[in-house]
């Protein structure tokens, strides 16, 4: 009797959890949570077999089910609820967990995807996970589908089959429901029953998620939410790649940024250098840009470079990169290109601006410089710099029959004077970028030149002294005229010819060490501080140490280099030599130095008459100069040119 009263009781208790859950404000929060607002969910079920008795045991184990379900819930609410098929209890905060934990790392769709699937798998134990993502072009969702035994499967859902579920889903915006799962048009793929949702996020829907279960439970809720954060997730991805998208495409032109051309040229130069192929760098200068600007506005200068750029773009294959690589400069990578074809290529650029007449400007006029690796150098920073001093030396040399002279940097000689003052100009320019300067450059390239003769050593210690007076205005061919001075005086006391040629060059090169000191020293007008003197003293050691030491055809000069400002009586530097501890052929630049900087201007005072220096020259002979050889010096002095 009691056992009839307890099935009773439980007979009746699924219709009392029903009616509560209608009017129990705990159930009406938990049943919220559970079944968010949607605007339509489609579920199709198959029909049951109309067998009374197999009808009322469904009845029967439905309102089981029913109760456990519910005080299941209840008993759970506010940290999870149950798996009905697993028995175990789903934690939201625990999938949410996992889900963060998951993709903190990753920034790819591919890995988004991967990392949902596996979340499916492990937490709720689903048997496949499908991700369509809308394709605007194709007008389709590609959908990629991931089963339980590790299988991916591909297909395609055009937007024209609108009865698809996950067309219809896409559409409107909501989950969908389904009874199977064949809608994905993916043979062998086990039937089951399917929820599809939206990927949504502000930009719009951006595809779908679909999982299988055998067996659903009402988990659209967590569905939703992972769809939501999974689109998310697609946005960034998308957000990202269109900042870097903008980030390396110059906004007038629509071509690289400068950093965007780096990037692509180091890309293109690892697989020319794996596939030993050559590839070329073509450098356009627009010439008279700054008066352009100036003169007709930066409009028009501005009209002129997108002109440039729309010419080059028209004219290059599909390999082919072009950058701005400087306010009116651009640059073009051409792989598996050698300098005949990109000279070809930037004669017919050149000639199509020829015929481009651009208002108040006329046609456009280019300076062009091309390198190539690995046929100039190997390394991208050198080759850049190539192909800007060849373009600075296209601009030198004008235009030749009203065509822009297009330079290779295989075209010149680096100690023409046309070619260091291009060296120089982009050396100067890029200082900041690369942390070198243009005299550390110079000294790098002379002690690397293979030298095949005497006069092409003169040539080379020319140019390299030249370029080192430069640095001091005051002193503009300083070195040629002690040069001279030193060969003179050496003639003058009979010494053997070999000796003097010796010397010309040591002369010529003295104060090469001045390429080690900071240029706020050595252009300094006014009188050096104690401390400032003693960086200027270092440069004779600097000079012997730096510059001749590392090159075994000049070691002979480091004498007169390294003492040419010792004194007779002690009092010199660097090292305190007196009388003849001094080298004889740094005795004779010594004079040399000293007069030609008596009779030259400087910005304290003008230059000394030949007769006030030579008086100055006798009253310090035999204490701070050699005596017999300012004897000889003040003879000749009068017949050498005194000119700077």
């Amino acid at each position: 009797m009691n056992e009839n009263k307890v099935d009773s009781k439980k007979a009746q208790t699924p219709k009392k959890s029903r009616n509560s859950a209608v009017s129990n404000p705990l159930a009406k929060q938990m049943n919220a949570l559970k079944k968010p607002a949607v605007k339509k969910v489609v579920q199709e079920t198959p029909k049951l077999v109309s067998d009374p008795i197999s009808q009322e045991t469904s009845n029967i184990v439905a309102k089981i089910n029913n109760f456990n379900t519910n005080k299941t819930s209840n008993k759970i609410y506010g940290s999870g609820y149950m798996n009905g098929s697993s028995h175990k209890v789903i934690d939201y905060s625990d999938i949410v967990y996992s889900l963060n934990s998951a993709l903190s790392d990753k920034t790819s769709v591919q890995d988004l995807f991967v990392s949902v699937h596996n979340l499916f798998m492990e937490k709720l134990n689903h048997i496949f996970t499908a991700f369509g993502v809308y394709h605007e072009k194709s007008k389709c969702v590609n959908m990629k589908l991931f089963n339980s035994m590790g299988n991916t499967y591909t297909s395609k859902i055009f937007m024209s089959d609108d009865t698809n579920p996950v067309i219809e889903c896409f559409n409107s915006c909501e989950p969908i429901c389904y009874e199977n799962s064949k809608f994905l048009n993916i043979p062998y793929l086990h039937a089951s029953s399917t929820i599809i949702l939206p990927l949504n996020c502000v930009s719009g829907c951006k595809g779908v998620m679909a999982v299988g279960k055998d067996h659903l439970e009402n988990h659209i809720g967590l569905f939703s939410f992972i769809a939501n954060y999974c689109a998310l997730f697609m946005q960034n991805v998308e957000l990202v790649e269109q900042a870097n998208l903008y980030a390396n495409t110059d906004a007038l032109t629509g071509l690289y940024t400068h950093r965007g051309f780096q990037e692509v040229l180091s890309s293109e130069l690892k697989r020319a250098s794996d596939n030993d192929s050559a590839l070329s760098i073509i450098m356009l200068d627009i010439n008279n840009i700054s008066k352009i600007n100036r003169e007709l506005g930066h409009a028009k200068g501005d009209e002129v470079i997108k002109l440039l750029a729309e010419k080059i773009k028209q004219n290059i294959r599909s390999t082919d990169k072009a950058g701005r690589y400087g306010g009116d400069e651009i640059g073009i990578i051409l792989p598996d290109t050698s300098t005949a074809d990109a000279k070809y290529l930037a004669e017919y650029i050149t000639y199509c601006l020829s015929c481009c007449f651009v208002d108040d400007v006329g046609p456009v006029k280019v300076s062009v410089g091309i390198a190539t690796f690995p046929e100039c150098t190997r390394d991208q920073e050198k080759l850049l710099i190539l192909a800007e001093q060849a373009m600075y030396i296209s601009q030198a040399k004008g235009y030749k029959e009203g065509m822009s002279a297009i330079i290779s940097s295989s075209d010149f000689n680096f100690w023409d004077d046309d070619a260091l003052n291009s060296f120089a100009e982009v050396i100067a320019k890029r200082h900041s970028q690369l942390g070198i300067n243009f005299e550390d450059e110079l000294v790098h390239k002379f002690n690397n030149e293979n030298i095949v003769s005497q006069n092409h050593l003169m040539e080379l210690a020319n140019s390299l002294s030249g370029a080192i007076d430069a640095k001091d205005p005051y002193t503009k061919g300083h070195s040629t005229s002690v040069s001279r001075y030193s060969e003179a005086l050496a003639r003058a006391i009979n010494l053997p010819e070999d000796e003097v040629q010796r010397i010309k060059l040591g002369a010529l090169l003295h104060d090469v060490g001045k390429i080690g000191i900071p240029e706020n020293v050595l252009k300094k007008p006014d009188k050096l501080s104690d401390e400032e003197w003693e960086i200027m003293k270092q440069h004779p050691v600097i000079g012997a140490e730096k510059v001749l030491a590392p090159n075994e055809a000049l070691r002979d000069l480091i004498p007169m280099v390294k003492y040419h400002h010792e004194r007779i009586d002690g009092k010199g530097y660097p090292e305190q030599l007196k009388g003849e501890e001094i080298p004889l052929a740094a005795r004779i630049v010594a004079v040399a130095d000293t007069y030609h900087a008596l009779i030259s201007d400087r910005p304290y005072r003008k230059g000394l008459s030949v007769d006030t220096a030579c008086k100055i020259l006798k009253e310090g002979a035999g204490t701070q100069w050699d005596a017999d050889l300012i004897r000889h010096f003040i003879g000749i002095a009068p017949a050498l040119s005194t000119s700077i």
